[in-house]
Parts: C-alpha cells; structure tokens; sequence
C-alpha cells in the first residue's frame, strides 16, 4: 500500500511538470482564445492578462517556444496598451493568396494561413483590433485602428514583444547609430552579426537590432521581422529589454528623419501597421525557404511592368573606384558586358562631372547597339549627409525627380542606383516610396544603397529591383578586417539578410583586391552567382580578372539566369556553411560555400531530382585560385560526396 502510495505521488508530480512544460504559467484570465496553423503544428495562445494587457503565446510542436509576450500600442492620445478589455472575436478564416516577383528566390508563390481577429477596446471605449495570421511556416499580426477620423494621431511607443526562453541564442545584428560612420551616412544595416550568442550574455546596443534576425531553442528556428510599412510608419527594429529574455519593437532615432519630416507613425483614421513576421521551424530548412516577407506585403501598385527586367550587370567602381567613371572605361565596361551576355552596365557616382550628360547619352546609345542597358547612379540626399559624390539633389522633390527622370529617359536609361538614405524614420520611408512611385511613372528599375531593409516592397513596387543593405563586397576592399570576415558573413546572409529580400551584395570576384589579401577561394567567389539573389545582380569582376578565368567559368557566368523559378535549402549552419538550389526553368542549380578554413565533406541528396540526370561540377582546384570541373552523372536518391574546402566553394549544374 505504501509503494502503491508512492508510486501515485509520483505520477502526480510527473504530470505536474508535464502540464507545466506544455502550458507555462501566464498570469491570464478568460478563456484562451487559440489559433492554429493549417498543419496544426504552430498555435497562437492569446488572452487579457490579469493587468489588463493584451499578451500572446506560440506554441509549435507541443512546446512553447516564444512565452507571453506583449502587445498593444500606446498614441498621445490614446493608451492602448493597459486597461485593454476583449470585445469580441472573429471567427477562423482561412486567407489565401498567389502572386509572382521576378525579383525573388522563386518566381510564383502560394500563401495559406488561418487569421483570426480580436476585436478590443481601452478604458475611453477606443478601439483597436489585433490580427493574427498563422501559416504552416510561422505567425504574423498586426495592428488596426478601425475607426474614422480625420485628425492625426500619433503613436508614442509599439508594445510588441517576443519572450525567449532562458538559453536561446541569437545571430543577429546591430543597429549602427544615427549619422555616425562615413560621412554620416548611418544606419545602413551594413554591419557584422553577432553568432550563437545566448540571450543572457547579448550586450546592449543602444540603437537596437536590425531586422531579419535570428534566434535558436533547442532544435527550433525563429527569424523575427516586418513587412508591408507604408508611410504612415516608420521602419522599426528589435530592441532587448536587458533584464529579461525579451525582446520589443523599437523606433528609429531622433535623427532618422527627411528634413521636416515626422520620425515616429502618425496618421488619420483608419490606420493599419506593418505585419510583424515570425518564422519557426524545427531546421533551418524553414527558415531559409520561407515567404512571409513577401507572402504579407501589398499587391502591386503600379499598373504596368512591362519595363522591369532582371539581369545581370558589369560594374567597374568596386574594384576601379572612382578614377574609372570616365567615358572610356564606361565604354569598355559596356563591351564586358555584352561579352558576357550581361544585360546592364552602371555607371556610379561623379558620372554628372566626370562624363556628362551629353557623353552620358552616347554611351547609352553605343550600349543599346550592344543589347545592354545602362544604370546611372545618384546621391539621395540634400544636406542629411555629408557624401561629396554627385549627382546630389536630384531626387528631393517631385518636381526635380520627374525633370531628372524625363531627361534620362528620352537618353535611353534603364534604372537608377540611389545612395545614402541614413534613416527609418516615417518621413524616410514615405521618401523610398516617392522615388519608386516616380521611377515607375517613367518606367526607371530602382536599386537603394546606403539604404533600409526593402521589408516586401519589391512586391508592391516591383521596379525596385535590389536593395543594398548589407555588408558587401566594397567593404573587402575597404581593409583586411572585412575580407578575414568574409566567408564567415556570406555564410549567414543566407539565413537572415536574404531569406525574403533581393540584396545588392556584388558578388564574385576573380582578381587580387588593391592592398588586400583575398581569403575566400575562386570556387567560392562563382558560388555566390547563385547562393546570394539580387533583381540586378552586379557583378565585381572586372575584363582583366575574367579574362584570367577558364572558359567553362565564363560560361557559366554567360548563362546566369535573370530569374529563379523555385529555391531548396539542403544543408548549412549559420557562419559555418550553406547549400542552396535554385531552380530556372527545367535546370537545377546546386551551389555551396564554406564560411570556415576549415575542409568539410558533404553527402548531399537532391529530392528534386526524380530520374538519372548528368551534371557539371565547378570547384577548388589545387589551390584557392583555381578551378576545377567535371561530369557526373546523378541517381535519384543517392548522395553525391563533396569535399569543400575550406573558404571554398561549388556549383553544379544539372543538365535538362
């Protein structure tokens, strides 16, 4: 009797800790209102906390993987955050949608999730509704102030939060101060990551965390961001609460703004905000495939596309810098171009003093004989920065952008690169869109340096072709520091970076950079062709280096898609390593880098491959600067063995 006693009190307490793991204590009241995926592998738990406040819970797999965490909005006028009380909830929908971008990892897209909306109102009887949207890859809300008025409200602080569990890492990186750096051209979302870090020992950064970042638990992936800011919001950023695990919405800093212009949300009546997006998965193979971002942002608001091609692009200031802005090397930069079956050619900063706008039209000229378009580049700013690099006020104004626009034109230009925004505030963020409403309207492509994250707007305006937003290639060329760091940083991007966006990273580069040491290999170099996606991708490379390369590169390089039809994750580790297909048409592309000095032997397999097919192999020869190549041929389900250097690369490419 005793035992059998003892055996029951134990019972008890397993149940007891069972219970406790599957359901956390959450000082709530009322019913839990729950809403799940279409697979039923994630669920949101939403309720009115005993305070009052509006908090949520996500579960995936049985597990609670983000805690309660906060939500709510607090305006000048208005507290939207405590004394919140339920008013109603809508019943379960289930929300579809289908669309393409030219401009993405994959061409057509497919969105399903179930949304459900509780419908709330604060001590005044003010309301405020909370949407959630959950699909079989992660959750997403946002905000939305139903009624009508005509007055600007202004919001003083979101509340959202994300509650990690004590040990969850992070691969994530930090904001850079307003108007610090080069020229005062910060935040450009152009710094390093912090990798694998535990939440307790992040240190704090005062200007916060940028977006997408990362997190791990156990063996579940989470990546955090937004989608979908029109302008009556300003382009926001996670901030640590530092005596917590958690995490919360933050806005820019004072300085974020156009000159005049509002910093922090302020709108009339009705008002919706950005979707704040959260991935989850049990592999990272979730993470890297997924389409939040562009599955929650707006439709197209421009009416005819027919003028937005991708490609690929020379580029002769990377490696040339500013000395090769003259007609001449412009001219041959062309040549290479058409040489290289490329589609466009951009000619960077100073080209207004340098060649000129009557030479300017020439060289447009010349390239429309070879089939290649030409880009020009242009200074953003009016006085926010203290860039010397012209042309430097012409997009300012509406007036001055659309004299600017018609002028290039009727010269045959194709796209602008604009440089240097430095800022998220809300009156920046309306700036982007001027300039994509009136590039549109002259059917001009848009590439943003110096800029924010895009945050799904290449879907809404489609002539936004890539986005810098990075650390990329110019800043090997910088110093040694960014070079040692580069095999480690490319092997995360993948992960954070360009999981929904087109990033104008400039990749591949053959040659020895000016005064540095290049660490990664050749091999790795032509890889990211193919690991990183961009709607222009702008190649480094240079005729002399290309020259040096043996011809099957070259080809293969000829050959580079201007589009992918689909994207597979098939095996990697942030920092560590990365193999990515991607698909155009009936051909697959298989490519992979290694982030560490470190040899690595993979046994890949390619589910994507149903019937024996042939293939060619590109990789490391003898040594990091040379290649080598051969045919293989490929049964469905059996892995290929790949040695990959370390700091090197790959690509196959099957044959149709």
């Amino acid at each position: 009797m005793r035992n059998q006693k003892s055996n029951n009190i134990i019972k008890i307490f397993v149940l007891m800790f069972l219970t406790l793991r599957i359901y956390p204590s959450c000082p709530c009241k009322g019913k839990r209102q729950i809403i799940a995926s279409p697979d039923k592998n994630i669920s949101v738990h939403f309720r009115i906390s005993q305070n009052k406040n509006a908090c949520y819970m996500v579960r995936y797999a049985g597990n609670f993987i983000i805690g309660q965490s906060k939500l709510g909005i607090i305006r000048e006028d208005e507290n939207f955050f405590e004394n919140i009380s339920l008013d109603s909830v809508s019943n379960i929908e289930t929300v579809k949608d289908d669309y393409e971008i030219l401009q993405g990892k994959k061409r057509k897209f497919s969105y399903t999730a179930n949304r459900k909306v509780f419908h709330l109102k604060n001590a005044n009887g003010k309301k405020i509704d909370i949407i959630f949207q959950v699909s079989n890859d992660g959750v997403a809300f946002r905000y939305y102030f139903p009624e009508k008025s005509d007055k600007i409200k202004k919001i003083v602080k979101e509340t959202s939060s994300f509650n990690f569990s004590s040990g969850t890492k992070t691969y994530i990186q930090h904001m850079s101060e307003a108007k610090s750096g080069w020229s005062q051209v910060n935040p450009c979302y152009e710094e390093l990551y912090q990798q694998g870090i535990e939440i307790e020992n992040l240190k704090f950064n005062n200007a916060g965390w940028v977006f997408p970042a990362l997190f791990n638990y156990s063996e579940y992936w989470m990546l955090i961001s937004e989608t979908a800011p029109d302008r009556d919001y300003c382009g926001c950023r996670l901030q640590q609460d530092s005596i917590s695990h958690e995490f919360f919405i933050d806005f820019p800093q004072t300085p974020e703004i156009f000159p005049g212009g509002a910093l922090n949300p302020e709108s009339t009546l009705p008002w919706k905000t950005p979707w704040r997006i959260i991935v989850i998965g049990n592999s990272l193979k979730t993470i890297v495939e997924s389409t939040l971002g562009t599955d929650l942002a707006e439709p197209s608001k421009l009416k005819d596309i027919s003028f937005v091609k991708p490609g690929q692009s020379s580029w002769s200031w990377v490696l040339l810098k500013d000395d090769s802005t003259v007609y001449d090397a412009q001219k041959r930069f062309i040549d290479y171009a058409s040489d290289m079956n490329w589609e466009y050619c951009l000619v960077d900063g100073t080209w207004d003093t340098r060649i000129g706008y009557d030479k300017i039209a020439e060289l447009a000229e010349y390239a429309k004989s070879k089939n290649i378009g030409l880009t020009l580049w242009y200074n953003s700013a009016g006085d926010w920065n203290t860039a010397f690099q012209t042309p430097k006020h012409r997009m300012l104004t509406h007036q001055s952008r659309a004299e600017e626009f018609k002028r290039i034109k009727a010269m045959g230009i194709k796209g602008i690169k604009v440089d240097f925004f430095g800022g998220d505030g809300q009156s920046v963020m309306s700036y982007y869109q001027d300039i994509l409403e009136d590039a549109a309207e002259y059917e001009l492509m848009v590439n943003c340096h110096g800029a924010t994250l895009p945050r799904g707007w290449q879907r809404t305006y489609p002539n936004l072709v890539t986005v810098e937003a990075v650390r990329g290639f110019e800043y090997v060329t910088f110093d040694q520091f960014n070079a040692d760091h580069q095999p480690n940083h490319s092997c995360m991007l993948p992960f954070t970076r360009n999981v929904f966006d087109p990033m104008d990273f400039t990749p591949v580069c053959f040659s020895e950079v000016p005064g540095m040491k290049r660490i990664t290999s050749s091999a790795f170099e032509l890889a990211l062709s193919v690991v990183f996606y961009s709607g222009i991708q702008h190649f480094a490379e240079i005729p002399r280096g290309m020259a040096t390369v043996p011809d099957y590169v070259k080809n293969f390089l000829r050959e580079i898609p201007n589009y992918w039809d689909d994207t597979k994750f098939l095996d990697g580790f942030p920092g560590k390593f990365v193999v990515i297909a991607r698909k155009f048409e009936n051909t697959w592309y298989v490519t992979g880098i290694n982030g560490e000095n470190i040899e690595k032997n993979l046994n890949l397999k390619f589910p994507f491959i149903e019937v024996t097919k042939s293939g060619t192999l590109i990789t490391d020869g003898k040594n990091n600067r040379s290649f080598s190549t051969k045919k293989m041929i490929f049964t469905p389900n059996d892995p290929l063995e790949i040695n990959l250097k370390g700091n090197g690369g790959f690509v196959l490419k099957f044959d149709n």
